[in-house]
């Protein structure tokens, strides 16, 4: 197992995806974006995930913002380029690579809910059509399939670009069976801010979150005390940060509404979310302000 922090470093971000007034992309304010996180604590940026409202975008956005936020930071991009349809993700996983990023996200095929022989098929093609290296994106409560553990291991030990999982499968014992067969340099990422510091302590290098849009200083501390063996420092932080990770996401408010709610808050106007994200509810902000302020 890699040690901390992993070959896209300990901490990145899930970016929100800025919008003007108009529910147009605004590509200025994704590079000012960009720039706050990484000075705020971000080893890394994921962009066009599922915060960033990839399956909202067009194929044409999604290339004009890996290329913005390209030339507005110097740290590792990992692009979101993977959809339920291999073609489309074949296509813009080179669009990606072309662009100038660091890594692919590819999420498991949402809604067709394919066979294991099926993920297997998708993810290999993906792979083969790049030569960065690929983050495998288990997140069953989205995509209705969990990858099973047999096709993880003969993808990280027979594709050798599938170098990491962002894993939000919920079951620490599963993932601790997946690093334990896994090969030394693969990389697993927590894919859920609140299962980072469980996943750390069975061999997670880090955590792509969304709270780290406030609270990366704060997560990146919390990983570089575990590491150093201070787990009492470590769960001090944690508990600092519950608060944020009720916030990210709920029924009324899911992610990634509260996250630009935040940044607004935070003075860079992200603008809202494109349906069908709702716009945010009365008082969000303000309990955005609130959050803040007990974060500290």
């Amino acid at each position: 197992m890699a040690t901390i922090p992993g070959r896209f470093g300990a901490v990145l971000t899930a970016m929100v995806t800025p919008f003007d007034a108009n529910g147009a992309l605004d590509l200025d304010t994704a590079a000012q974006l960009a720039r706050w996180l990484v000075d705020h604590g971000n080893d890394g940026l994921v962009v066009t995930g599922t915060t960033g409202e990839g399956p909202v975008l067009t194929d044409e956005e999604e290339i004009s913002l890996w290329k913005a936020v390209r030339e507005a930071v110097s740290v590792p991009i990992v692009a979101g380029a993977g959809t339920n349809d291999t073609r489309h993700s074949v296509q813009q996983v080179k669009a990606a690579e072309a662009a100038g990023v660091d890594g692919i996200l590819a999420v498991t095929p949402y809604y067709n809910r394919p066979s294991q022989a099926g993920i297997e098929g998708h993810f290999r093609a993906i792979a083969a059509a790049t030569s960065l290296p690929v983050m495998l994106y288990d997140i069953p409560i989205r995509t209705g399939r969990k990858i099973a553990h047999d096709t993880l291991i003969r993808l990280i030990t027979e594709v050798p670009n599938i170098v990491a999982v962002k894993d939000a499968a919920l079951d620490v014992s599963a993932s601790a069976r997946l690093v334990a067969d896994a090969p030394d340099d693969f990389d697993l990422y927590s894919g859920n801010d609140d299962q980072t510091l469980p996943l750390l302590s069975i061999g997670a290098v880090g955590v792509v979150g969304v709270a780290t849009h406030w609270a990366g200083t704060q997560m990146g501390e919390m990983i570089a005390a575990f590491s150093k063996g201070d787990v009492d420092e470590a769960r001090r932080l944690n508990a600092r940060m519950l608060e944020s990770y009720d916030f990210e996401s709920g029924d009324l408010t899911p992610n990634p509404v509260p996250a630009k709610a935040m940044m607004r808050v935070l003075g860079i106007p992200v603008g809202e979310c494109r349906l069908p994200n709702a716009p945010a509810p009365a008082g969000l902000e303000d309990r955005a302000r609130d959050v803040l302020a007990r974060l500290g």
